[in-house]
């Protein structure tokens, strides 16, 4: 597989045709450690331009996914490995909606399509989350808003805190 890199966080695929495999997927996870945030993104469309967004995204369990919607975008999400929960939030910030998800076999939800702008997070429960996105594009920045009940990633003593909320929150209330 050859690519070529946007940032540290983001590949676009160098072929015309974008073919992964296993050992493309171990390099990906390797490449998500090196990185502050833990994530690494390999896009299959051309770039920020295109109408459709493709990415094989890999997060590690120690990526913190700020709660955030989208806005003019749908989102699809298929788990090719590992398992997470996604948090769906209302506008104040309580869990209106959990969906445990895994791979295929887990047989748990291995796919989701969010059509509306929901604030949702991530909590992921293995070492490594794999997974498809789709998104129409082109990318803006301004059509994403991230909850201001949510802390920003540089507050780590905030990020640890929201998490323990979130756990608790979940253990207590069956959502």
């Amino acid at each position: 597989m050859e690519v070529k890199k946007f940032n540290p966080e983001v590949l676009y695929t160098n072929e015309p045709i974008t073919k992964v495999n296993r050992d493309d997927i171990e390099y990906l996870k390797e490449k998500s450690q090196e990185n502050l945030r833990k994530r690494i993104r390999l896009c299959a469309h051309q770039g920020v331009d295109d109408t459709l967004h493709e990415m094989l995204i890999i997060h590690t369990n120690e990526t913190y996914v700020r709660p955030h919607k989208h806005f003019n975008k749908s989102e699809s999400f298929h788990i090719i490995e590992g398992a997470c929960d996604v948090v769906i939030f209302d506008e104040e910030g309580t869990v209106s909606e959990v969906i445990p998800m895994g791979t295929f076999d887990s047989g748990k939800r291995f796919y989701y399509r969010l059509p509306e702008p929901y604030y949702h997070t991530l909590l992921i429960h293995s070492e490594f989350l794999v997974f498809h996105e789709t998104t129409n594009g082109p990318f803006n920045r301004s059509e994403t808003e991230f909850a201001s009940w949510s802390p920003t990633e540089e507050d780590t003593a905030g990020v640890q805190k929201f998490f323990e909320d979130l756990h608790s929150q979940l253990n207590s209330t069956k959502v």
